[in-house]
């Protein structure tokens, strides 16, 4: 199996590039791990202007030879290149399968929207690097769904109902726009990072009041880590926060997932898992 890695966000590290793929070679030899040169260009805030960065994606998602699509790390930029990028590509891209998670969600949205590929919000090549350590174990559960359609790295509450994952932030701006799929009777999962409570709880009012998610099946938490301090001192909990704004939608909580900017973060299949 044949396993492109590109990065339509931001550059990232070459140190990756060792640790991975002798892990793979070890767990996964069926495996070849191939990194487009463009994932570590650079300008400015991004891998590479986003003509580079789209032009990078599409060579990989329409070449046949591969497989699979495995996002190098997140960041902020896939949005940028998604009107473009999606009316080009090819049949051998509807072939795929699609991981990432974070900014990648912008990426998995408009694909699942448009039922190209196979997507999921799982582990990237940059979590090799987690400075807790495990990395070998969190790749594992994306390259075990890749590779072999392992079920042991998926996210333990799913099967019930179709699923869908995002970053709360990536879904807040997902919505209104064409990118965000149908999400009727899904299981939405949400996870976050490095925001005050304030805007997580701005974030959860959208969600709660977009008319493009009426219908969903109802609303999992995952982890919501780095926290920034805020000022004054907020006064709810996530727990609490969670169940009002399910409340204000109409729709059941369903309870913590397992996903999130963490070694723990599992893989959510869109769909039926």
């Amino acid at each position: 199996m044949k396993i492109g890695i590109v990065a339509p966000a931001n550059t990232a590290n070459p140190e990756m590039v060792a640790p991975l793929t002798a892990y793979a070679a070890l767990a996964y030899p069926e495996v070849e791990l191939v990194f487009h040169p463009q994932c570590w260009e650079s300008d400015g805030h991004f891998a590479g202007p986003d003509a580079r960065r789209m032009a990078a994606f599409l060579e990989f998602a329409n070449d046949p030879e591969f497989d699979a699509i495995w996002f190098a790390r997140g960041g902020y930029g896939s949005n940028r290149i998604l009107a473009r990028a999606m009316p080009q590509l090819n049949e051998a891209a509807r072939a795929k399968k699609y991981v990432g998670y974070s900014d990648m969600g912008f990426m998995l949205g408009a694909l699942y929207a448009r039922r190209i590929g196979r997507v999921a919000h799982g582990p990237m090549p940059t979590d090799i690097l987690r400075s807790s350590g495990g990395g070998d174990a969190t790749v594992a559960r994306s390259l075990g769904w890749i590779a072999r359609g392992e079920r042991q790295g998926l996210e333990p509450g799913l099967g019930q109902r179709p699923a869908a994952a995002f970053n709360l932030a990536i879904l807040g701006s997902l919505i209104g726009t064409p990118w965000l799929p149908d999400l009727t009777d899904h299981e939405l999962l949400i996870e976050e990072v490095s925001e005050p409570m304030y805007n997580i709880d701005r974030l959860l009012f959208t969600m709660a009041s977009a008319t493009q998610l009426r219908g969903i099946a109802g609303v999992r938490l995952g982890a919501v880590t780095g926290v920034k301090e805020n000022t004054p001192r907020w006064g709810e909990t996530l727990p609490v926060m969670i169940q009002r704004w399910c409340g204000d939608m109409g729709v059941p909580y369903l309870g913590p997932a397992e996903i999130g900017h963490t070694q723990t973060n599992r893989v959510v299949p869109f769909g039926v898992a």
